[in-house]
């Protein structure tokens, strides 16, 4: 059944506007996700899961599950001959840390990854209604009204306070709204993307041929399954058929396969690159997220993992619009954290593009991303060094114990829907009313909540005393002495529960 009402209208069921509805559905927010097809996507698609990303899937309940889906990328074979001339490692491995428990790349085959988030939504009580196309919409000052086809042709109007856009590359949302994409120009080029089932192949390689007429193919073994993603460059100029026929033959062109032993194609489809951005990411109260607002080149595995954070930064900020009393305006963030983000992103994405580079780094890992020019941030200690941990930035994890001795970790504070006040080295008199809203931890003192014994806490916040109040999304909002760490929480949580604030902390 069609909802008539809802609070947040999610257009696209990917990776970004199922991790939104989670996100939403969590906080005690409606939200409602149509999906034009007739089931999740397919596709092997992207695959590798970034550092930051995975911090985001444990906050939002899902990393355990895909942990279990994902694996570690192998190290690249370079075929020549019928038989493999070399080998090296594609992307770095690099060790995790008490501050970055999750320090390298996890390879997830994006139809798994959105198999998991559909779940994990469901089992919030959330769903997606598929077959189900947002074909027009307009909107006035409070509310949304979208027009849907349902899948038997019969079409519902559905009145949301806000609508956003996660439905891809060609959005109709955005088509909608009028509002362009450009970027800079790439070299024209063409591939078949196809999941399949192929005898004759180790899983221990990603596999690379280089054929003397031109051209390259690379198939991935996807962890957890009996799959290789292939990627097989073709021709800018050439329409290539994707049919299970034609993805063998052009596998056997470009390998030292034959045809016979591609057992099974699963899914296909032509990539051509692009890149794009658009100058808006908000009209009113409709909103773009993921490729609806950017648009990357495969190369560093950065798109995917920019969508989830696009909803990741946007969730929390909808819900204090929605259930907590925040001013509208704090929605206006979205727009001048995300964008400078994408932005840079997309720069990256397509100097590895064009740079033809396939070794990947820590760089690319998201866990520098951070809003220290945003306007919800606030750095209020004096002389703190550039280098050291300022308001605007990721809020690191750290190992610790609880006062009775238990393991504890920071990202165990953070996790959830709620605010938190880190009180580090100084005792500070913040009683909050309701603590799923805001929760303080005192590190050390005589009235602490945990104890850094290992140090862990110091290392990544600092040595000095201060007050850090960390975001729901983990970015430090507010890093102040503890002199008047009182007054400045207070005066930052009223831009996110408006006439609330005063009755959380005293």
């Amino acid at each position: 059944m069609t909802p008539p009402t809802v609070d947040v209208l999610i257009s696209g069921a990917g990776p970004t506007g199922l991790a939104l509805a989670i996100d939403l559905t969590r906080r005690g927010v409606s939200a409602l996700v149509v999906e034009r097809q007739e089931r999740l996507s397919p596709g092997g698609r992207g695959t590798g899961l970034q550092p930051r990303t995975q911090e985001v899937y444990e906050d939002l309940g899902v990393l355990e599950a895909i942990q279990a889906a994902g694996g570690d990328y192998p190290p690249v074979a370079m075929w020549e001959d019928g038989r493999i001339a070399s080998r090296h490692q594609l992307i770095e491995r690099v060790d995790p840390t008490p501050s970055a428990p999750y320090s390298n790349v996890l390879m997830v085959p994006q139809w798994r990854n959105v198999e998991v988030l559909h779940a994990r939504l469901q089992s919030l009580g959330g769903n997606v209604l598929f077959g189900t196309e947002l074909t027009a919409f307009d909107q006035d000052s409070e509310t949304v009204r979208a027009h849907l086809t349902l899948p038997d042709g019969g079409t519902r109007t559905v009145v949301s306070r806000y609508l956003v856009a996660a439905d891809g590359g060609r959005s109709t949302v955005r088509r909608g709204l009028g509002i362009g994409m450009s970027g800079p120009e790439l070299e024209e080029g063409a591939a078949v993307l196809a999941d399949i089932r192929v005898d004759g192949l180790d899983r221990d390689h990603w596999h690379r041929w280089m054929p003397p007429g031109g051209g390259f193919a690379m198939m991935l073994p996807l962890a957890r399954t009996d799959l290789f993603q292939s990627f097989i460059a073709v021709p800018p100029e050439s329409t290539p058929e994707t049919s299970p026929d034609a993805v063998r033959a052009l596998i056997a062109a470009h390998t030292h396969l034959t045809a016979d032993q591609i057992r099974e194609v699963r899914w296909s489809s032509v990539f051509r690159p692009r890149v794009g951005m658009v100058d808006r990411f908000r009209v009113g109260r409709i909103f773009l997220a993921g490729d609806a607002a950017h648009v990357h080149t495969p190369a560093g595995g950065q798109g995917l993992n920019t969508s989830v954070q696009d909803a990741y930064n946007l969730g929390w900020k909808l819900a204090q619009v929605l259930r907590h009393g925040a001013p509208d305006t704090l929605l206006d963030t979205y727009e001048s954290e995300r964008r400078p983000i994408a932005a840079r992103i997309l720069d990256t994405s397509t100097r590895l593009f064009r740079s033809r580079s396939m070794r990947r780094g820590r760089d690319l890992h998201q866990l520098d991303i951070g809003y220290r020019e945003s306007p919800l941030t606030q750095e209020l200690r004096p002389d703190v060094p550039e280098d050291e941990l300022r308001a605007g930035d990721r809020a690191p994890d750290a190992p610790c114990t609880t006062t009775d001795g238990r393991p504890f970790r920071l990202f165990e504070a953070y996790r959830g829907a709620h605010f938190t006040v880190l009180a580090l080295g100084a005792y500070v008199e913040l009683a909050p009313l309701d603590g799923e809203l805001v929760r303080v931890y005192r590190v050390g003192g005589s009235k602490a909540d945990l104890l850094d014994s290992e140090g862990y806490i110091g290392d990544a916040y600092g040595s000095h005393p201060g007050i850090f109040l960390i975001r729901p999304d983990g970015y430090v909002a507010v890093a102040t002495s503890a002199e008047k760490a009182t007054e400045c929480v207070n005066e930052a949580l009223s831009a996110y529960f408006g006439t609330e604030a005063t009755q959380l902390v005293h």
